[in-house]
């Protein structure tokens, strides 16, 4: 699919757009271009150390902002795929900074969108999260606009064939300012800060998040918006996973936080499909054929008032298995005293 084809990640020097980086260049080495967009330079900078130009020639790294409309119709110039992973995520940063949360999460969706229209891109993928369903934080909120603006930019882009889709996860596991790093970092002073003992989220790995990427690239047919199948934990059991010699302090919820994670609501199952490794949730009047859409990829409706979250999941992970997760995915020497 990307061979002799442009991309560029938005955001790209983040951990999934680091994680998407490595898993492109060594599946796709054909590919003809592969465009870092972030406006960290230092980050930019690290991630050269990394992924060296004499080594991965096909790399180029384009200092901007997705909120500068004018940057970024540069930077999509011979572009043919954009994922757009740039956000402002941490949920109380953004509840003390709420305009530049919005500047970002809503005006820089915009400003990609339009960007896109206007230069021959193809293909868009949008990262979403599980916050933005029935949110009630500000980060939700605006992510949930931001997923509206990419649906909805399948209706305005008139003869114009390129496919916008969104994907919708929950908390990536071992990502910069997740919860399994902070407790690993927190463990060796003996108190891990518990928010809440009944806490509950979802956990996906960086490689599942790119995989889902991926998929939505090479299948969306434009308007999906796609959720993964994947397990939930309880916040204790992380916390015992890695420190079960430590106290946990419970500190309270941070403000605009949930006890539970949703992914899918009872007024989503409308449109929701059951696609087997993915739920989709559709648009309400897709420019494709649905009969088509369930036949191609064998599609099943849920049934209506079907919801998905994470203290109602079915699938769990247990204190041994985010034991062998966190060894496998973020550090090799992890051990603890049992």
């Amino acid at each position: 699919m990307l061979r002799n084809k442009s991309l560029l990640i938005t955001g790209g020097t983040g951990s999934l757009g680091k994680a998407l980086t490595g898993h492109i260049l060594k599946k796709y080495p054909e590919i003809k271009r592969l465009v870092i967009f972030s406006r960290d330079e230092q980050k930019q900078f690290q991630m050269a150390q990394e992924f060296p130009a004499n080594e991965y020639p096909q790399i180029r790294y384009f200092i901007g902002d997705v909120r500068d409309k004018e940057r970024l119709v540069r930077a999509f110039k011979g572009v043919d795929f954009v994922i757009h992973a740039a956000a402002m995520k941490h949920v109380h940063l953004a509840e003390y900074n709420p305009d530049e949360c919005i500047k970002t999460n809503v005006g820089g969706a915009q400003n990609v969108v339009h960007a896109c229209l206007e230069t021959g891109v193809e293909r868009v993928v949008a990262l979403s999260t599980d916050k933005a369903c029935a949110p009630i934080n500000l980060y939700g909120a605006t992510k949930l606009t931001s997923d509206k603006l990419f649906i909805a930019a399948n209706n305005i882009k008139g003869w114009n064939p390129i496919k916008f889709s969104v994907v919708r996860y929950g908390n990536v596991m071992g990502s910069n300012g997740s919860v399994i790093p902070f407790f690993m970092n927190k463990r060796e002073e003996g108190i891990l800060p518990i928010t809440d003992p009944e806490m509950t989220r979802f956990n996906i790995s960086l490689q599942g998040g790119v995989d889902m990427v991926m998929h939505a690239l090479e299948n969306a047919w434009g308007g999906e918006l796609f959720v993964p199948k994947i397990p939930s934990y309880k916040i204790m059991d992380v916390a015992e996973a890695i420190g079960p010699e430590c106290e946990k302090k419970v500190v309270g919820i941070r403000p605009g936080e949930k006890l539970h994670e949703e992914m899918i609501t009872p007024s989503d199952s409308f449109y929701t499909y059951d696609l087997g490794k993915y739920y989709a949730i559709l648009p309400s009047s897709p420019r494709w054929s649905l009969e088509d859409f369930k036949n191609e990829f064998h599609a099943k409706k849920v049934p209506q008032g079907f919801k998905y979250n994470s203290e109602e999941n079915t699938d769990w992970e247990t204190v041994d298995s985010l034991r062998s997760l966190i060894k496998e995915h973020i550090d090799e020497t992890f051990e603890v005293d049992k």
